[in-house]
């Protein structure tokens, strides 16, 4: 038929471009606007062979093969069809597995069907070289798409490139349209303010009390504040042991070196938190009545509204951890009746309600959040995640306090 497909190993089409936009292959180093991407896939394929469009494949790679939020954003668009392989970890690295295997079936049985005129491949792996040869004399014209490669050399097999029937490069110009390099300058969440209590903890020398025993080995291993912000946000210090002996809180409070201020004494009832900005903050057994009595946001959405959250999870929402956060808290205070419970929350800054916080995380988890990371749970995701929540609740509560200045 006389039509074009378009077969897109995004492996390569992603990591050429980060290679070629930031210099290194790392997916995570660029952002993409896939609806764009998709878009400029379609104009040039019809472009280049002179025929409408049929479909796009898009093959990727993604762990035990669940769909990951930018798949389920490609998989509802219109001509889009997404296949997936699995993804694994080998020796400190990321290889898709299956995905090679898939194009290749999906090119041949395409060509055998006649299921059209013209064949698309934006790929460089040589695995595909048997089905493009099969395509081929099934009469099918191949079309061999690189990406413009960072030293100017080809990032493609050979064999592949001499093979193809047509060749293109896509150049920076073209893949700037839909993929820009991230700014790592920054981070996703606003980074932790300085802590000067916390370095005065950290500094402060022992008491007697915590000192090592004379040829012994060091005390209890103390808290070290890996992840301060995280720690605030989750309501809990992070212990970890060290190689030297750190003073905690409760040796803190008993030290009265000579020449220097007392440190305040703590409340009863209260524990010093690392990273919290309160200083001595109490922390009950229980949560307040005005935490329990919250209502979550399963409890204030509708059928209806599950479903178009569903929609926007799909279509618009990235799956960026601050983002996330934001979108969470944005749901809840809106569908909130009762707007004592916003200001009520914001004076519990920054511990989150339990049954709130755990809802929170379990919609994260939705995006691929919180996974284990190079074998370790990703705090820097709890703490982007509960900061945006905490972004969205000031904004909300700054604009009703505007309001009822007005």
């Amino acid at each position: 038929m006389d039509r074009c497909i378009v077969l897109v190993d995004a492996g390569y089409l992603l990591g050429a471009a980060a290679s070629l936009l930031a210099g290194e292959p790392s997916r995570s180093r660029i952002t993409v606007d896939h609806a764009a991407l998709i878009q400029g896939l379609r104009e040039r394929a019809e472009s280049d062979t002179r025929q409408p469009l049929l479909r796009i494949y898009w093959f990727d790679g993604a762990p035990d093969r669940v769909p990951q939020p930018e798949h389920r954003r490609l998989r509802v668009m219109p001509r889009v069809t997404v296949r997936l392989g699995a993804l694994t970890r080998s020796d400190g690295r990321w290889a898709q597995k299956g995905v090679d295997a898939a194009m290749h079936a999906e090119l041949t049985e395409l060509a055998r069907n006649r299921a059209c005129s013209d064949i698309v491949l934006v790929t460089g792996d040589g695995d595909l070289l048997p089905g493009m040869m099969a395509a081929k004399e099934h009469g099918v014209a191949v079309h061999l798409w690189a990406v413009q490669a960072a030293d100017g050399d080809y990032n493609q097999s050979e064999d592949l490139v001499a093979e193809a029937d047509e060749r293109r490069v896509l150049d920076r110009a073209w893949i700037v349209k839909a993929v820009r390099a991230k700014d790592i300058s920054g981070v996703c969440a606003p980074p932790p303010v300085a802590r000067p209590e916390i370095a005065a903890i950290l500094s402060a020398p022992l008491p007697e009390s915590a000192l090592p025993a004379a040829g012994g080995r060091a005390a209890q291993p103390a808290a070290h504040p890996a992840h301060p912000a995280s720690a605030a946000a989750n309501g809990a210090a992070e212990r970890t042991p060290v190689a030297r002996a750190v003073p905690t809180p409760k040796d803190v409070a008993a030290l009265r070196a000579p020449g220097t201020a007392a440190p305040p004494a703590p409340p009863a009832s209260a524990t010093l938190r690392w990273s919290s900005d309160k200083g001595w903050v109490d922390r009950p057994v229980t949560e307040p009545p005005e935490a329990a009595s919250m209502p979550t946001l399963a409890q204030l959405t509708t059928a209806e509204q599950r479903w178009a959250d569903r929609e926007e999870d799909i279509t618009t929402v990235g799956g960026d951890p601050y983002e996330v956060g934001q979108v969470f808290a944005r749901r809840w205070v809106e569908r909130l009746g009762d707007q004592s419970h916003l200001q009520k929350l914001s004076g519990m800054y920054p511990r989150i309600p339990h049954r709130i916080d755990g809802e929170l995380l379990r919609y994260a988890a939705r995006f691929g959040l919180l996974a284990h990371k190079d074998d370790q749970i990703d705090e820097r995701d709890r703490y982007a995640i509960r900061a945006g929540f905490w972004r969205e609740i000031d904004v909300r509560t700054g604009t009703e306090r505007a309001a009822a200045a007005e």
